[in-house]
């Protein structure tokens, strides 16, 4: 079916051909219609199978058909979604889809100038995607008014559960018109998130595409047996040794994943990396990069998992298997995205099989855990301790001249003769043998060394009870 079925705007249909999209996907299929009739709608969907689009559009036909209040923009649609990925992906979505519209949209998440967002929003918008803790600064300073908000859209609802901003949301909600079209779209559908739909939404209607559990048929999943400190090797070895065009390696750390990405840019491999800690300028760019395949590998953490939409990612790499089962499916639904193929591979460690466990009996499905064939397993990496020795001596050699250095490397061996000596040769007169032996630490001396100690404090604890008694005296005679 053509999205000109779907009973969409001609505005929008001729954005969305804009973009080279002729065919809706399942999701899309069914929950358009029905968000276009007014519908409440739970959208629970695989990763990776358009839910964006299919809350994005009819959002954008409810907004050009209906005309909105005279004088100054108010938001009249709110998304909230959990990550600022999400949020910027939300706004791109509803600028590419929308350009044909006069319709202005607004990201609001955290990790950049508040003032700049006030501005816009005193300009007026007639959308807003945000985060919620950010949404809540605003709504505490009162520079955002949710009053006139016509269509609420939950995106990845499951995701907000699992990063406790449920009451964020709950509080978000109170101050939203009771009178509103609700949309939820999540991956998964838990009793918390049923309990929420119950209280947030009317008569809602559920699709249901494919099974929650399972990834991307279209997904081919390989699980690798390897040591923890062989990791870095393995992965270069596959990355050298096949040619693979965009590579998403996923770490558990945002540690690991600098690590991973410095060793990368050693051996020739273009990367980046991101997670929490870089600013939302560098993660922007990294993103930006990584999709103009500017960089051959980005590293992420789990805060990327949902918020990564690349086209064309041909390998999702786990470089340290999920602790949680539900990350897994999330993870690897970053490829084998709009029908296309795509290769999930997962290392485990002998620590980490219990995940694999988890991932199995969530999956309904018994994988085979192998060696990645045509490695050298016993290849490990160099100590993080060694590599910044190595390192610190290279410095050393940089910073200090040739001939100063070898006069450093001569004294300490000088130094190291004098003492031999002194240790061979019979006491002087009037030295003690005791003296020339003072280098030497028995087991028996280091007993009497803490028996002195202990005798010292003794002393001067009774010293200080002898001086509050006399302190006592003074006192008494006063």
């Amino acid at each position: 079916m053509p999205f000109s079925k779907l009973g969409l705007s001609d505005q929008l249909v001729q954005g969305i051909l804009a973009t080279g999209y002729t065919a809706p996907t399942a999701i899309q299929t069914r929950a358009i219609p029905l968000a276009v009739a007014g519908r409440d709608i739970i959208g629970c969907a695989q990763t990776g199978t358009g839910k964006t689009a299919a809350f994005v559009l009819p959002l954008l036909h409810h907004l050009t058909k209906i005309p909105g209040h005279p004088g100054h923009r108010h938001p009249r649609a709110l998304v909230l979604t959990p990550t600022r990925e999400l949020a910027q992906q939300g706004e791109d979505f509803v600028t590419t889809y929308g350009r044909f519209t006069t319709l202005q949209s607004l990201a609001i998440y955290g990790g950049v100038n508040m003032e700049n967002q006030i501005k816009r929003l005193r300009r007026g918008v007639d959308i807003v995607i945000a985060t919620p803790g950010r949404l809540l600064d605003h709504i505490n300073r009162k520079t955002i008014d949710l009053s006139r908000v016509e269509v609420l859209v939950l995106d990845e609802a499951d995701r907000m559960f699992d990063m406790g901003f449920i009451n964020d949301v709950r509080t978000i909600i109170g101050r939203i018109p009771a009178k509103r079209q609700t949309l939820l779209f999540s991956a998964t559908m838990s009793k918390e998130i049923k309990a929420l739909v119950a209280s947030i939404q009317h008569n809602p209607e559920l699709i249901e595409i494919g099974e929650q559990q399972r990834p991307v048929e279209a997904i081919r999943q390989n699980f690798y047996s390897v040591e923890q400190d062989t990791k870095l090797s393995l992965l270069l070895h596959i990355l050298q040794s096949q040619t693979l065009d965009s590579v998403l390696v996923f770490s558990r750390t945002k540690h690991g994943a600098d690590k991973i990405s410095r060793r990368l840019e050693k051996s020739g491999v273009k990367s980046i990396a991101i997670h929490a800690n870089r600013t939302q300028a560098q993660r922007q760019r990294a993103l930006a990069g990584f999709k103009q395949r500017q960089y051959n590998v980005l590293v992420a953490t789990d805060i990327a998992a949902r918020g990564i939409d690349v086209e064309g990612i041909s390998h999702v790499i786990n470089f340290d298997t999920p602790a949680f089962a539900e990350d897994y499916v999330h993870r690897i639904g970053r490829t084998g995205r709009a029908s296309l193929s795509g290769d999930a591979i997962t290392f485990v460690s002998n620590q980490e099989r219990k995940y694999l466990k988890s991932i199995e009996y969530f999956v309904g499905k018994k994988y085979e855990l192998k060696r990645y064939p045509g490695f050298d397993h016993t290849k490990k990496e160099v100590p993080v301790a060694e590599a910044k020795e190595a390192h610190s001596q290279k410095r050393e050699h940089r910073e200090h001249p040739r001939g100063e250095r070898a006069g450093q490397s001569r004294q300490p061996q000088r130094r190291n003769d004098r003492k031999e000596s002194t240790r061979n040769q019979p006491p002087r007169q009037g030295h003690r043998q005791s003296d020339s032996k003072k280098t030497v630490a028995s087991p028996s001396a280091n007993a009497v060394k803490e028996t002195d100690w202990r005798k010292l404090m003794e002393e001067g604890k009774g010293e200080r009870d002898g001086f509050r008694k006399k302190l006592k005296r003074l006192f008494k005679r006063t």
